[in-house]
């Protein structure tokens, strides 16, 4: 389990591999200094519900990970998570899909659609 830490005062667990999901989509949000909310459900075991922080540029973010390896990012996934990440309701943790197969994985405002071709892309 990795954990991200929010203004030096709250601290949530994630597993490694959706923690470096997470990291990539937050970090190119706060890199185009955009504030977005950003939530999650809570551990079943940790009483249950749902958090929600705003993040924005200013507040210190820290992501430790469990271990020294690096996972192999899921682009569809990031692609989902940052689609979300756009919407008035702000990121959401959503599950992995199966890498190229997002056709059935609505959002909340309606379909993602794919990513548009440009420089270098085919």
């Amino acid at each position: 389990m990795g954990r991200l830490t929010y203004d030096s005062t709250s601290t949530i667990d994630f597993d490694d591999r959706l923690l470096a999901h997470l990291q990539i989509v937050i970090g190119e949000k706060l890199r185009l200094s955009q504030s977005f909310y950003f939530s999650w459900q809570n551990d079943p075991q940790a009483g249950g519900g749902r958090a929600t922080i705003w993040l924005n540029p200013s507040m210190p973010l820290h992501f430790k990970y469990t271990t020294g390896n690096k996972p192999l990012i899921n682009r569809e996934w990031l692609r989902i998570l940052a689609a979300s990440a756009n919407t008035p309701s702000g990121l959401q943790v959503l599950p992995e899909p199966v890498e190229g197969d997002a056709s059935s994985y609505p959002l909340q405002t309606g379909r993602v659609s794919p990513p548009m071709p440009g420089p270098g892309r085919s």
